[in-house]
């Protein structure tokens, strides 16, 4: 479902310079049925556009002595969009690091995960962070510029969602790594050790949020005042059928054919973006002026799944798109409680959607177009094969929300440092597999140097290096088992295996040949499916590398597929060592060929004589015709 925005009040020190944390909430919820209303929250405070302004002066100060080959974090994206309701990215904190999935939110600043000492939290991912394991954690001690804990010892958060869900707890600061894809160096950073959650934040999968909000308390806003990397920020997410994606803290070079369009940081607290008109089939949506410039704009937010117009524009599209695929069968949605627009009849082939559907263009102020493809405002039915429903709804708000639907398979770029925000219609899931992006940094060594001679923390093992018990010494692997348990919601649509098959290939990057299906065992509409991953058919096992890069994508859950497959989740995998056979066994074939053959050839010969004899015999009796026939001795009759 789309994760809904509560209306909170925030406060600013009207002193100068002051620390300035401002709470914007944010979350995505799990259930995508579920469309409350969306509500944008807003700040009460009139000088936080000048205190924003005194950040940007600042911040272009800083970023004009940056260099333009200044680090970044590369880092790839998890879990589906519609089946999931989010992207998540790995993050480690603390020392030596300890992994979490977070939540991907660009309308949220806090990043926090559940804390060991958490009185009220739900079961996650990953475990909770323990702040006694980390040698470099401290508390952020309570000051003028935070909220303080009964004691006045440390800060806290508090985030209040409209969905009834919340989360709390403590501000603290530790080092926070990236994984080895990234060439920026474990950084500190505070971040929120949560002590209670509620709603769906405590049944949610993902460990917690990782908040790229505009605010002091944004990982991105934090990295940037500490000039490690540059202004600006980059996500990438997959496709209808594909999920996962990439994201890049810091500059890249931006393609010639990404189109940009102003993004006003004074206006709203959100990142928005100038939207002037649509166009459906290449005929101008007929609305207002200012139609989409109501409130907060035109705002984009990764936390929300689907996008929300206000009700004359969404009308407006709902209609156009009616027109054009008039032929299509109009079906029910997936859920009764909402009056879904939804088609039958386009076919289970996502590539082919664009000879269905019309083609949506999104107009802004500068004249930039970008063309939005079928999958960008469209989600499959889940109960109706081959049918696919909007993903466009009305908002009561007068602000435009685009949520991660609209961006599928499109790199966008938050160019903060230049109040732009760019996008390029790309393969996000394509994307991630290349070397790296235009001017991006190659992946980072095992183990990271820091050129800041302002840290003070020890150069720590990239969170991602490979346990020393994964693959001990020379083991060689001969075949890996993994069981996948996977629930739909209706019990007459059957998984396609044969697909699942080729999709778990693709992930774990082997031959189609080298996945088998195992067994299947079907429980209601459950299945718990095991799967076999053999060595390619010229080896006897499967190289340590591949083997170990197998191992690693089962053990942290990183496969993902399509939101059709239903909701899935890896049970246990298991790795067989290769065996070692005997030299009967390793000779087995050629000890049965030598058999048959001196045994085909023993008979040849035993044939061959056999039927020499019976010709000698036959040629002894054979007697000419009229030939004299010996006399034979009568005797005398006996009177």
């Amino acid at each position: 479902m789309a994760r809904t925005w509560l209306h909170l009040t925030s406060s600013s020190l009207l002193i100068l310079y002051s620390v300035i944390w401002f709470n914007l909430s944010a979350v995505d919820a799990k259930n995508h049925h579920q469309r409350p209303m969306v509500l944008p929250l807003h700040l009460s405070s009139r000088n936080h556009s000048f205190h924003r302004h005194v950040d940007n002066l600042r911040r272009h100060l800083q970023q004009s002595e940056l260099s333009r080959s200044s680090p970044n974090a590369r880092m790839r994206l998890y879990d589906d969009l519609l089946s999931n309701g989010y992207y998540t990215t790995r993050l480690w904190i603390g020392t030596p690091p300890q992994e979490f999935a977070l939540i991907v939110d660009t309308g949220s600043t806090v990043t926090y995960v559940p804390c060991s000492s958490c009185a009220r939290c739900g079961k996650h991912q990953d475990p909770r962070f323990r702040p006694d394991l980390s040698s470099t954690y401290q508390p952020v001690k309570c000051n003028p510029s935070c909220n303080c804990d009964d004691e006045q010892k440390q800060c806290t958060y508090d985030r209040r969602y409209a969905e009834m869900s919340s989360s709390s707890g403590v501000l603290a600061e530790d080092v926070v790594s990236f994984g080895n894809e990234s060439e920026l160096v474990p950084q500190r950073a505070v971040f929120g050790c949560e002590n209670m959650e509620t709603g769906d934040l405590y049944n949610q999968r993902a460990d917690g949020i990782m908040g790229l909000g505009r605010g002091r308390l944004s990982i991105v806003d934090q990295l940037v005042d500490k000039s490690v990397i540059g202004d600006s920020f980059s996500l990438c997410y997959g496709g209808m059928d594909v999920g996962g994606g990439a994201m890049v803290l810091g500059k890249i070079t931006s393609p010639p054919e990404m189109i940009f369009t102003h993004s006003d940081p004074f206006r709203s607290p959100y990142y928005n973006i100038e939207l002037k008109d649509m166009h459906v089939a290449g005929k101008r949506l007929k609305l207002p002026t200012g139609v989409f410039d109501g409130r907060h704009g035109t705002v984009l937010d990764s936390g929300t799944t689907y996008a929300y117009f206000r009700k004359d524009a969404f009308v407006a599209f709902r209609d156009a798109i009616l027109r054009e695929v008039h032929f299509l069968k109009r079906v029910h949605g997936p859920d009764p409680n909402y009056d879904d627009v939804c088609f039958s009849g386009a076919g289970r082939d996502v590539s082919q959607l664009s000879k269905i559907f019309p083609k949506v263009e999104m107009v802004f102020n500068n004249g930039n177009k970008l063309l939005l493809s079928p999958e960008n405002y469209l989600f499959r039915h889940t109960k109706v094969s081959g049918a696919y429903c909007l993903g466009i709804f009305p908002n009561t708000e007068s602000t435009t929300l685009l949520g991660g639907i609209v961006v599928r398979n499109t790199l966008v770029t938050y160019d903060r440092g230049n109040d732009r925000i760019g996008f390029l219609k790309t393969n996000c899931s394509e994307l991630w597999r290349r070397v790296h992006f235009s001017g991006v940094p190659a992946p980072a060594p095992l183990v990271s140097q820091s050129n800041d001679t302002n840290m003070d923390i020890t150069p720590t093992l990239a969170p991602n290096e490979s346990p020393a018990n994964v693959l001990p010494g020379s083991f060689r692997i001969g075949f890996i088992t993994f069981d996948m348990s996977i629930s739909t919601n209706d019990s007459k649509l059957k998984p396609d295996f044969k697909e699942l098959g080729e999709l778990i290939s693709q992930e774990l990057e082997v031959d189609n040949s080298q996945v088998r299906l195992l067994n299947v065992t079907k429980k209601g509409n459950d299945y718990l499916v095991r799967w076999g991953i053999f060595p390619a058919s010229s080896a006897n096992y499967i190289s340590n590398s591949t083997a170990l890069s197998i191992i690693l994508r089962l053990r942290d859950h990183r496969m993902q597929f399509p939101e059709r497959f239903g909701n899935y989740k890896l049970v246990e995998w298991n790795a067989e060592p290769q065996r070692k056979l005997s030299w009967w066994r390793n000779h087995f074939l050629a000890v049965v060929l030598g058999l048959l053959t001196t045994l085909i050839l023993s008979l040849s010969v035993i044939g061959i004589w056999l039927v020499y004899r019976h010709r000698q015999q036959a040629i002894a009796a054979y007697e000419p015709v009229g030939a004299p026939i010996p006399e034979q001795e009568l005797q005398p009759l006996q009177s």
